[in-house]
């Protein structure tokens, strides 16, 4: 499964969409957006972000390493552009409804930040939230304020006497400094870190839609969170209220609660059809999904795989999936629909010898000339049409028509049109893994890889 902020979850559009569209309209933004993601989402962050219209910085950080160092990559590509350049951090999944409100606090938080105050967004709390981390400080209206202290995940009773006292508030995880401001601090606090990043983005590598930090120096950064690292040792600490209708979707059951309900308390999304069943969270993603006769259940229908659990225990999902990397499940490191640059692939069917995929090639986009040691394909276009290089061939398919490419012929699948061609392949060899390619040529700086 994708991770929930590249799913629409709460909406048309996905998490990742809807923090970036957070922003529209707000004076005092430069519009400049960064996305900082993992290499295996690379391609689907970037279509996300085209499909915004947006043309985003997206960094590949070369392993998790905690939000101090990801945000620390971030800092140091913006320092290059401009020395008074100002972060928002947001992560990506997290809803929130009033829009405007949160706007508001952004433009309360900039008037700090551009005194060189490194700001957090505390939420207003509305219940005895046990399963947030929580900031202390003594509230002025809606100004920003001096950060007292950042407190661990109390327990109940705790959490009622933070609530009912006024001075603490749950901690949102989003950030706002200038860039110099927080590699500053992070200098001082984590001298490690910041020299990780730092030698990192200056060996970077740089494509047309990726920058790479250099791997070698990343790895050799401490893992940690910008609170720990940053925000507890500095006295530039300052917290802007937030009620903005904010929830951090950490779990299923935490999503069911801001998703809309039937008269039963259930959130149905997809081709769902349900029986006797009360507080429920179901979704379908592929196919009919059918329960009957359950309670309080969470069930998540994808391509890649189904989950059913109790509310209770939504939680314990990471369980799973530890156990399956334990495993060396395939369902652990590949996606039944992967994104590439030109388009997509979906993998239909997979069996001993053969294997079925529809790939969607947008316009303008171009397969990598290649070849394959071990595998043929069938190539038939059900919907637009294709440009086709076949070794020192080159001729157009339309719906209907088909081609057959050879263990070793040199090929290629471009589309110069201006809709979308769907193409099912299928697939025969002894050996199908993705990394049967060698690329003679490619468009997207991919050329000599095999993934």
């Amino acid at each position: 499964m994708y991770p929930k902020q590249l799913l629409p979850l709460t909406g048309d559009k996905t998490m990742l969409q809807q923090t970036a569209q957070r922003l529209d309209g707000m004076s005092g933004t430069s519009g400049e957006c960064m996305v900082v993601c993992n290499e295996a989402h690379r391609f689907l962050v970037a279509e996300q972000m085209r499909d915004m219209g947006l043309e985003c910085e997206i960094v590949l950080e070369p392993e998790g390493r905690n939000t101090a160092p990801a945000v620390a990559l971030a800092a140091f590509l913006a320092l290059e552009k401009d020395k008074d350049t100002m972060l928002l951090v947001m992560p990506a999944d997290h809803v929130i409804k009033d829009v405007d409100a949160f706007q508001a606090a952004v433009g309360r938080g900039m008037v700090a930040a551009d005194d060189d105050k490194l700001v957090t967004f505390g939420i207003v709390p509305t219940r005895p939230e046990t399963g947030y981390g929580y900031i202390q400080a003594t509230p002025d209206g809606d100004r920003p304020v001096a950060v007292t202290s950042f407190v661990e995940k109390p327990d109940l009773k705790t959490a009622e006497s933070y609530v009912n006292g006024g001075e603490h508030f749950w901690n949102s995880g989003m950030f706002l400094f200038r860039a110099s401001a927080y590699l500053l601090a992070l200098e001082e606090f984590a001298p490690d870190m910041y020299s990780a990043c730092r030698d990192s983005i200056k060996e970077r590598v740089d494509d047309d839609d990726f920058v790479r930090p250099d791997k070698d120096a990343f790895l050799a950064c401490p893992t940690d969170s910008i609170d720990y690292a940053v925000m507890e040792k500095t006295e530039a600490a300052v917290m802007v209220p937030l009620d903005a209708g904010w929830s951090d979707v950490g779990s299923w059951a935490s999503l069911h609660d801001v998703r809309q309900q039937d008269e039963d308390g259930n959130t149905i999304d997809g081709d769902v059809v349900i029986h006797k069943c009360k507080r429920s969270f179901i979704q379908a993603e592929s196919r009919l999904v059918t329960v009957v006769g359950l309670d309080d259940v969470i069930v998540i229908e994808t391509k890649d795989a189904t989950l059913v659990a109790s509310k209770d225990n939504a939680q314990d999902v990471k369980a799973i999936v530890d156990q399956l990397k334990e495993e060396d499940r395939e369902e652990t490191r590949l996606h039944r629909q992967v994104f590439r640059p030109w388009g997509s692939y979906d993998s239909l069917e997979n069996a001993d010898g053969f294997q079925v995929k529809r790939l969607i090639v947008k316009p303008g986009g171009v397969l990598s000339l290649q070849k394959h040691a071990h595998r043929a394909e069938h190539w038939v276009v059900v919907r637009g049409k294709a440009q086709i290089t076949k070794n020192d061939d080159v001729f157009e398919m339309g719906v209907n028509e088909s081609t057959y490419i050879a263990v070793g012929d040199v090929h290629r699948i471009a589309n110069p049109f201006d809709e979308d061609v769907h193409i099912i392949e299928v697939q025969c060899g002894d050996y199908l893994g993705e990394d049967d390619i060698v690329r003679l040529e490619d468009d997207y700086g991919r050329e000599g890889t095999n993934t």
